[in-house]
């Protein structure tokens, strides 16, 4: 608990607990200011302390990868190079290395830790619906053509950080379908009415 933190506002003096969260306004214990204090719950509870890692007593032990003088605790299990208690990051049951806990996050192979994703469904419905909103219907057959290959390649990709469903995906398909079904048979119109015209 590190209570020092909380300090009066008008004469800088650090307060006690017994000044914290009253609901109410108190003199301050130093300069007699009001002053009402309310803290989180969190500022009470023990900061968190990481395990220590063993010295190599003997020269048989195995020692960490990272640290050679510290004694291997355990494998990481992506990698499996040896590592000290100090270098452990338990995430989702699986002990890693400090390595690869930040490749995984770079690639993207740990989910728990991915925190943005494209949403390729959201492109796709857009790609199909802006020859209708904002560029004009001349250029619906390109962006037609991108929404069908947007959708049918990023079809199994994850959606969104949230769960999400389907509907964008078809509904892009859907209105691609039928914008190039449209561009084919204006195209096939065209051609028969200049061969029936000569």
């Amino acid at each position: 608990m590190n209570t020092s933190l909380v300090s009066c506002s008008n004469c800088n003096a650090f307060l006690l607990t017994d000044v914290f969260n009253l609901g109410r306004f108190v003199p301050c214990p130093n300069c007699g200011t009001p002053i009402q204090v309310q803290v989180f719950p969190a500022l009470f509870r023990r900061a968190f302390e990481g395990k220590e890692a063993e010295t190599i007593i003997e020269e048989t032990e195995a020692s960490c990868f990272y640290h050679p003088e510290k004694r291997a605790a355990l494998p990481c299990d992506a990698c499996g190079r040896f590592l000290c208690a100090l270098c452990d990051c338990e995430l989702n049951g699986q002990h890693l290395c400090p390595g690869c806990l930040e490749s995984g996050k770079t690639k993207g192979k740990i989910k728990s830790l991915e925190n943005h994703r494209t949403r390729y469904d959201s492109l796709a419905l857009l790609l199909s619906l802006a020859p209708l909103t904002l560029c004009g219907l001349y250029v619906s057959f390109i962006t037609a053509g991108l929404s069908l290959f947007v959708a049918i390649r990023y079809w199994n990709s994850p959606t969104s950080i949230v769960r999400r469903s389907k509907i964008r995906y078809i509904l892009a398909i859907v209105i691609s379908t039928l914008t190039l079904v449209g561009w084919g048979f204006l195209i096939y119109a065209l051609i028969g009415s200049k061969m029936t015209s000569k």
